[in-house]
């Protein structure tokens, strides 16, 4: 069973994601509003780097005290920074120095989408945000409810808590009425709005697709703060494939 990790996102092996995934560290993971935020990196220190940079997504955390900023990689976006045929030697140098930066985070032809979270019912709605370009996280979602009789929108927004990772919630003592449209906001504060994008009759567990989408571009607020305050820093990460390493990790991701 796939609990979705420290960001809530399941099923990382699969596209979108393909694996190229890392779990980050408090500067990188932000206690869940770096979920969904993208970065280019490369190695150059050790002989099987091949010095391309390849581009993870931070999914899960570790707070392992390796170094400042630390990112815990899958097992395949380790290898990927290898020259050819000489991945799982790359794989087994455990901790190497590695540059980063972060970049736009692009899902080409896939809208913002809002996956439904078990435990869901009509007093108490969760919901996980998925796949936007640009930013790629989120720093705030609020929710407007549809009156009755008609199921138009309200007009008026209710801030949602965040529960956990890119999970945000509203409980209510009366029953939430759909359809629901949702406000996603990153963290560089540019905002979008899906107009009732989950039905009235929606089902938990259930995935609703937006017909919005965030630009691809990454705001110079965000390049230039936090871990990529310098274009290329040379940092130290951690592979969490060697079980030694493994258990830091909320949800271990190994090569596949």
């Amino acid at each position: 069973w796939d609990a979705g990790g420290a960001c809530g996102f399941k099923n990382v092996n699969w596209p979108p994601f393909s694996s190229m995934t890392s779990c980050g560290n408090q500067p990188i993971f932000k206690d869940g509003k770096g979920c969904g935020s993208c970065y280019q990196i490369r190695c150059v220190a050790h002989r099987a780097c091949s010095g391309i940079p390849e581009t993870v997504i931070i999914t899960d955390m570790n707070y392992y005290p390796v170094s400042r900023y630390h990112f815990d990689l899958s097992g395949t976006a380790f290898g990927a920074m290898a020259k050819y045929g000489r991945h799982d030697e790359l794989r087994h140098a455990g901790i190497i120095d590695m540059q980063f930066k972060r970049v736009p985070c692009q899902y080409p032809g896939l809208t913002v989408t809002f996956r439904v979270q078990h435990g869901s019912n009509p007093n108490y709605l969760a919901i996980l945000v998925e796949y936007e370009d640009g930013a790629g996280d989120v720093s705030q979602v609020d929710i407007m409810e549809s009156r009755l009789p008609d199921r138009a929108p309200t007009g008026y927004w209710t801030p949602m808590r965040e529960s956990w990772g890119s999970i945000w919630r509203l409980d209510r003592l009366r029953p939430l009425q759909g359809p629901f449209s949702l406000r996603v906001t990153d963290e560089s504060g540019r905002s979008l709005v899906a107009d009732q994008v989950i039905p009235a009759y929606w089902q938990p567990n259930a995935a609703y697709r937006s017909l919005v989408q965030f630009d691809e571009t990454l705001p110079m607020s965000l390049v230039t703060s936090g871990a990529a305050s310098r274009r290329r820093l040379v940092l130290p990460m951690m592979y969490s494939a060697a079980l030694t390493y493994v258990w830091p990790c909320v949800r271990s991701i190994l090569a596949v």
